[in-house]
């Protein structure tokens, strides 16, 4: 997750959204380093400007609530929904979102949170109000995290042979 959030970190200060995170699109090779693939969907952004962009990314299991509905200007927040899809995924064992279409992404079934509470979505307007302050609070996980795994990254190992 650390190698996967860096490697975020530098495409977002650079002004690329990847746009399309997904275990697929993460190569691991033999010495365990982790590089980002794909980058058929990924185009620049500047997080000062708010321009139109298409909906229509990102594999659809790890597509945030914002693109589900159909929002046209995002950020970076984009490719973080992602990374927490994966890092739930790997808590899980298995997608924890999984889905044919937009719909069943959205309404009537259970979504499981973090902190064990699960909410049944239903199809309405007021599907913002209950998915968007999970959202942010994963955001906020996910910073959290980066942010311990960049600690331990930096703490002096000790070297036991």
């Amino acid at each position: 997750m650390q190698q996967l959030l860096s490697g975020l970190e530098h495409c977002h200060s650079h002004g690329i959204l990847h746009r399309d995170i997904k275990g697929s699109n993460l190569l691991i090779d033999d010495c365990g380093i982790l590089k980002i693939a794909d980058f058929g969907l990924a185009t620049f952004f500047d997080p000062h400007k708010s321009i139109s962009l298409t909906s229509r990314v990102v594999t659809l299991w790890y597509r945030p609530p914002e693109l589900l509905l159909g929002a046209t200007h995002y950020g970076a927040a984009v490719d973080l929904w992602s990374a927490g899809c994966i890092l739930g995924e790997l808590y899980a064992g298995k997608p924890i979102m999984p889905g044919r279409t937009e719909v069943p992404c959205l309404c009537g079934r259970e979504i499981p949170c973090f902190w064990g509470v699960k909410i049944y979505m239903v199809c309405s307007m007021e599907f913002k109000f209950f998915v968007f302050p999970l959202y942010y609070e994963l955001v906020r996980l996910i910073e959290l995290l980066s942010y311990i795994l960049l600690i331990f990254d930096n703490c002096p190992v000790m070297n036991i042979e």
